[in-house]
């Protein structure tokens, strides 16, 4: 395996052990056997507001630790990938390894940004109000373009969207929209996102 590549996976596995100490992995999986057991309460689903709080702190839990135990195992794999690539004669393998370096270090990192995200309200849903204000129909035509902006980065990072209102401008853009964005930390993602522009 090329030295490279080598000192890239040591980086991106120094980079997920921080990011397991910090989440720390034991107490994550003992929080969701607890979570498991309290789900299985018979009497839980009598008070449905507590049942969804239990079932969706459980679903988050699980699908940390899913995600935590799923990249150290393709982190691991690497250096695995690399010497078979060193092996064929052919290209194709080094490619292949490659981009599942390149996928498993852009999956690591955005683990990372969302471990960063640890405010009370940031694993929330997100809701986003677009305002023209004063300034005619450069500012309804900008708030649009601005509307339209959002919405397309919450399409390429797969986070769901629900338009709630929309008015328009007598002219062209818009005088005000409204939208809710779910996904996970889509508030912690997104609240940094305000003021005038």
């Amino acid at each position: 395996m090329a030295r490279e590549y080598a000192l890239e996976i040591a980086e991106i596995s120094a980079t997920l052990k921080s990011i397991e100490q910090v989440l720390d992995l034991p107490k994550l999986e003992k929080e969701a056997a607890e979570l498991e057991e309290a789900a299985g309460v018979p009497n839980l689903w009598d008070d449905p507001d507590a049942a969804q709080a239990v079932t969706s702190k459980l679903s988050r839990t699980q699908a940390v630790i899913s995600k935590l135990k799923g990249l150290r195992s393709r982190v691991s794999d690497l250096p695995i990938l690399f010497e078979l690539a060193a092996d064929e004669s052919e290209g194709s393998a080094l490619a292949d390894a490659e981009g599942e370096l390149d996928s498993t270090k852009k999956a690591i990192s955005e683990l990372e940004v969302t471990t960063l995200l640890s405010g009370e309200y940031d694993n929330r849903d997100a809701l986003i109000t677009i305002r023209s204000e004063a300034g005619g129909v450069e500012a309804a035509d900008w708030a649009q373009m601005l509307y339209r902006m959002y919405l397309r980065y919450c399409e390429r990072h797969e986070f769901k969207t629900d338009v709630l209102e929309t008015s328009y401008a007598e002219e062209a853009g818009i005088k005000s929209a409204t939208f809710r964005v779910s996904a996970p930390y889509a508030y912690g993602t997104l609240s940094v996102e305000q003021g005038t522009h």
